[in-house]
């Protein structure tokens, strides 16, 4: 298995040419992620972090071309990356809108926890999965058909929330305060200094 570090991560995010507000939520979307993936390796986890860490950083890595073609980024995006030598990651991404099958019992897996992870952030902001589906709901729920969709991911998305938290010292709503907003900015720095240097 071949997983693109941090800095190679950060050169397919340029390669795709994103919107920066995009980058900004993929970047926090990594810190939900990697706290969560720490919390359970702290506890003698089988996840790969290094998997979670490309999965979250690489999650929207069609979305500013699916603003423009209409497809499905989840599905483009797991492609774009099987098509770049990442196929385990391209399994991350496609799933992290809807899971493929989630079990509520069982060992947490590197889909669920980016999957969770991403349900947390508006744009580059920790929010609650109450204000992020509001928002999701207004801005992508414009049938009916589309609404019930969506109130079935929010559905499993309260139960992923529930399996990732039931064993850690913290829960859902400590999120933001664990991650002060100097790293998110750290992080951003980081991307446009290995973009510089490409």
């Amino acid at each position: 298995m071949i997983i693109p570090n941090r800095g190679e991560c950060f050169v397919l995010i340029h390669e795709a040419r994103p919107l920066i507000h995009i980058v900004a939520h993929s970047i926090q979307v990594c810190r939900v992620a990697l706290l969560i993936a720490d919390g359970h390796l702290a506890r003698a986890s089988d996840i790969r972090r290094s998997l979670v860490q490309a999965g979250a950083l690489l999650h929207d890595i069609t979305k500013t071309r699916s603003i423009t073609t209409g497809e499905r980024h989840a599905e483009s995006g797991g492609e774009y990356l099987a098509e770049r030598g990442y196929p385990e990651v391209g399994e991350i991404v496609r799933q992290h809108v809807q899971l493929d099958d989630f079990r509520k019992a069982g060992p947490v897996t590197e889909a669920e926890i980016v999957n969770y992870a991403d349900k947390r952030v508006i744009h580059d902001r920790i929010s609650p999965l109450a204000a992020r589906m509001a928002y999701i709901v207004e801005r992508y729920g414009r049938t009916p058909k589309l609404r019930e969709r969506l109130e079935r991911i929010w559905q499993e998305t309260a139960a992923i929330e529930e399996k990732l938290f039931q064993p850690l010292p913290f829960g859902p709503s400590e999120v933001a305060s664990r991650l002060p907003d100097a790293g998110r900015r750290k992080e951003m720095e980081a991307y446009e200094q290995t973009i510089l240097a490409y």
